[in-house]
């Protein structure tokens, strides 16, 4: 009965341990791979080194991204880091605004 109870500190701290970083690891690490195997033609995607480009080509494992006018590069799927969303762009703020946000 004591060696059981000498290891409940051991196992609330493995359980402890599970619970603080490998189950939300696991968790983020399943949501990623979710997201870049939902990846489509056309979407804006960001590399996870930091290379913003719009997705041209999709095979199984690699796509093709257009970071500039006529520059396509290949990579993995596993270099995505996140989809872009595509929002509308903001207008300039016009002259009556500048003056209302000085005064």
């Amino acid at each position: 009965m004591e060696g059981i109870v000498s290891l409940l500190p051991l196992v609330a701290i493995a359980l402890l341990f599970w619970l603080l970083i490998i189950r939300p690891a696991s968790k983020r690490q399943k949501d990623q791979a979710r997201m870049q195997s939902a990846v489509t033609v056309g979407e804006q995607v960001m590399l996870t080194s930091g290379i913003f480009g719009t997705v041209i080509d999709l095979d199984d494992d690699k796509l093709s991204l257009e970071i500039a006018p006529g520059v396509v590069v290949r990579v993995a799927r596993g270099a995505v880091g996140s989809i872009v969303p595509n929002d509308e762009p903001e207008t300039e703020p016009s002259d009556d605004d500048a003056e209302s946000e000085n005064n």
